[in-house]
């Protein structure tokens, strides 16, 4: 049986995707193995939301070029964002490639494996679950993409011009889905999509997550679901009450702010205002006081002032976010914020980048002192770490727990929290 190893970058959205094409070239007599030596073939996802992230799908493309040149590789497919910002184009560039499939074309992985074809397909008509899927993920947590695609034409995106327009499952397809997923093993299922606030638009003329999320409840095996890119004006007193009555929904949200001052965030083509974050983060505390809150910030947008700058600092001080991803700006051809006037120079990016670091470093700080002593539940990922509810799947911190008997990745164990340092705690199993 041929050998294909799976490289996937960039986010969970995309791993996801690679998932279905793993399903599909295991069920056409593909054995997949995590172990580049030996492979026949590679498929490399790729990423390319930002120019840092293009430079990395291209280095790797490259990587294994190099390997079949050798002769180590008999094939090299590329999929992902990638292959719908260039499309053909990348062909030409890397004219060693043996094919392309394109986002819309997860099905047609194993024929462009086989044929040597490319398939790009128009992101068009219902957005269905996949037929098959091969988990890539630990197999006690899972993700469960409920839409692709984006709506909301932020300056500073490609999203909507790389993955098309938004476009949710339907709510018995997802339902399936998830069950297919706790039946494999998964007792944490993260939600994902461009903007999860927004499931359900396209197919039901509203918002319909409340309903999504009180049908996947009813599935009692799973016991953490968790709410990933969840935009504050469209995160519902509704969803909120779910999210705060049922016990298997974790108490954590991942919301993308992307900035504090009105100014920018209304160059940025947000909907958000300074007034409307701070009301939706007091509500969510309110309803849950334990509650794990992770954003993400752009420092250097195109006429950011050191005001604007300020502001954003002073919040992250004083919101006190469990925790925060930050991103230097960054240009991208074909969108509106490419030819904003007042571009950031790079070296006072670099220095409010890690500024807002060190305040956030800061913030971690108190947040740990706060938490040694306390006892909280923790999902192990291996027989010696796991993470809290605060802590999503491979982007947040985790805690090292010691004292137990042997514990296994999947197993719930309550622990003291004994110390802690940055997003790395330590505790003791009680």
């Amino acid at each position: 049986m041929p050998k294909l190893f799976i490289v996937s970058l960039g986010c969970p959205k995309n791993l996801s995707d690679a998932e279905v094409m793993a399903g599909e070239l295991a069920a056409a007599g593909w054995e997949l193995t995590a172990e580049e030596d030996g492979a026949d073939a590679a498929l490399i996802n790729t990423c390319a939301f930002l120019g840092s992230a293009v430079e990395e799908s291209e280095g790797e493309i490259k990587r294994l070029l190099s390997l079949k040149q050798k002769g180590k590789l008999s094939k090299v497919l590329v999929s992902g964002c990638l292959v719908e910002r260039e499309k053909e184009g990348l062909l030409k560039r890397f004219p060693g490639l043996d094919a392309l499939i394109g986002i819309n074309a997860l099905s047609k992985a194993a024929e462009a494996v086989k044929l040597g074809k490319s398939y790009i397909l128009p992101s068009e008509g219902l957005l269905a679950s996949p037929r098959l899927k091969a988990r890539l993920t630990a197999p006690h947590s899972a993700y469960l993409k409920i839409a692709d695609g984006c709506d909301n034409r932020c300056a500073y995106c490609l999203i909507p011009s790389i993955r098309g327009g938004f476009r949710s499952k339907p709510v018995d397809a997802l339902v399936e889905e998830a069950r297919n997923l706790a039946e494999s093993g998964a007792v944490e299922i993260s939600l994902i999509a461009q903007d999860t606030t927004s499931y359900g638009t396209d197919l039901y003329g509203r918002p319909r997550l409340a309903w999504l999320l009180n049908s996947l409840l009813q599935i009692k095996s799973v016991k953490w679901w968790r709410l990933m890119y969840a935009y504050p004006e469209r995160l519902t007193k509704e969803v909120i009450e779910i999210m705060r009555s049922n016990k298997s929904m974790c108490h954590y949200v991942d919301l993308p702010l992307q900035h504090i001052a009105d100014r920018v965030l209304k160059r940025m083509n947000r909907s958000s205002t300074e007034k409307s974050i701070k009301a939706k983060i007091d509500e969510l505390r309110r309803a849950m006081p334990d509650i794990g809150i992770r954003t993400n910030f752009i420092v250097g947008f195109p006429g950011e002032t050191n005001e604007d700058f300020n502001r954003l600092l002073a919040f992250v001080k004083k919101t006190r976010f469990d925790n925060v991803g930050v991103f230097k700006y960054s240009r991208e051809p074909g969108t509106t914020a490419a030819d904003l006037p007042g571009q950031v120079p790079e070296d006072v990016k670099e220095e409010r980048l890690q500024a807002l670091i060190s305040a956030q470093s800061r913030v971690l700080d108190v947040i740990n002192s706060e938490l040694k002593g306390k006892k909280l539940g923790i999902l192990m990922d291996s027989p010696l770490f796991g993470r809290t509810h605060r802590d999503a799947p491979e982007i947040d911190g985790r805690v090292e727990v010691a004292g137990k008997g042997r514990l296994k990745a999947g197993d719930f164990v309550s622990a003291k929290i004994t110390s802690a340092v940055g997003y790395l705690r330590k505790a003791s199993a009680v």
